[in-house]
């Protein structure tokens, strides 16, 4: 991850008072709902500090509200490092296990069985709609099922083996990104209910498009080394570098991204363990039972040992990509980022 890059934020700060209270509930729900185990597991997962994202980016939002938007903060982050395995390159099961979530949207409840990550959406989809106004329900399941049904076509982008065209990129981006969703959060712990007329008007939409697409293209270039390295494509510095193709022709993919072909995400039939959080179907090193989601496993108390998250992490050098795409101010030391999926592990534990 490129170490030297800030982007500068001409915008005070505030936090929500409720911050402390906060983190309390959102730890005791965390281990409710199954999301993160116990011992190691939980001291890492609070060392994230998901509630201190919350209360900056809803700074106006107390009690019920506030824990609505962290545990949805907590949600997206575990939810998202299943898909950096295997199950992430694999656009059919990737498709498979996501469906389950989107079927809660439209009303589905989660069986007995019903993985960590099910239970956890369950509980945050049936919090976020009590109350509210039909019209933000209806728009926020569309978003919610957007970011579910983009896993798939991410995995395909990784096949892919290739950078995408722009048009391409934004579709799948701005769906794996999720980004609409804090904004529309934010509506509910505001408490604000616009005119249909009103959050359609062209000002509007043109702002809120562009606080979601500065959000994804500034984790494009924090993220770009780690996501390079690991075959991801869906980047916004990838895209921006990558040959023109001639009018009229698409870029083609590399070799190694031929398997794409062979995985029709609609309709496809996948394995039974493929599921987001099949009980038993893997198991870590060691033997030991673990995990839930995808094909992670996590095992209380074997965890690896992690950096210091206050020490500072010496800059390397900068991706050349950045400096042709003039992307980034240097001179910044960033600290070391506890988000960082390549530190961290899945937390979702078998219920």
């Amino acid at each position: 991850m490129p170490q030297d890059v800030e982007f500068h934020l001409p915008f005070p700060v505030s936090c929500s008072p409720d911050l402390q209270g906060a983190r309390r509930r959102n730890r005791a729900w965390v281990r409710r709902v199954g999301l993160v185990g116990e011992g190691r597991s939980l001291e890492w997962y609070a060392s994230w500090d998901m509630p201190r994202l919350a209360a900056l980016g809803f700074p106006g939002a107390r009690g019920g509200m506030l824990d609505l938007c962290a545990d949805a903060m907590a949600f997206f982050f575990v939810f998202d490092d299943q898909f950096d395995g295997a199950l992430g390159r694999d656009p059919a099961r990737a498709a498979a296990a996501c469906q389950p979530l989107i079927d809660i949207v439209h009303g589905a409840l989660p069986g007995p069985d019903a993985d960590a990550c099910s239970v956890a959406f369950a509980d945050i989809w049936a919090r976020s709609t009590d109350g509210a106004h039909p019209g933000w329900v209806a728009r926020v399941a569309h978003e919610w099922e957007y970011y579910f049904a983009a896993q798939a076509h991410e995995a395909v982008g990784r096949l892919r083996g290739a950078p995408a065209d722009m048009e391409t990129y934004l579709q799948v981006r701005r769906g794996i990104a999720g980004t609409d969703l804090p904004l529309s959060l934010g509506e509910r712990a505001a408490g604000v209910t616009g005119p249909a007329a009103a959050f359609h008007g062209p000002q509007l939409r043109i702002m809120r498009q562009a606080a979601i697409d500065v959000t994804l293209m500034c984790n494009d270039v924090f993220s770009l080394e780690k996501e390079e390295a690991r075959g991801d494509m869906d980047n916004l510095v990838l895209v921006t570098n990558a040959p023109a193709a001639a009018p009229g022709r698409r870029r083609s993919p590399s070799p190694r991204g031929s398997p794409a072909a062979r995985h029709a995400v609609p309709g496809a039939r996948a394995p039974s363990s493929a599921a987001v959080g099949s009980v038993g179907a893997d198991r870590p090193a060691g033997g030991r039972r673990g995990a839930v989601c995808g094909d992670h496993a996590c095992v209380d108390e074997r965890l690896p040992r992690l950096a210091d998250p206050h020490r500072p992490v010496r800059p390397r050098a900068s991706h050349p990509a950045l400096h042709r795409a003039r992307l980034f101010r240097p001179g910044a030391e960033r600290r070391f980022d506890l988000g960082s999926a390549a530190w961290r592990q899945d937390l979702c534990r078998s219920t």
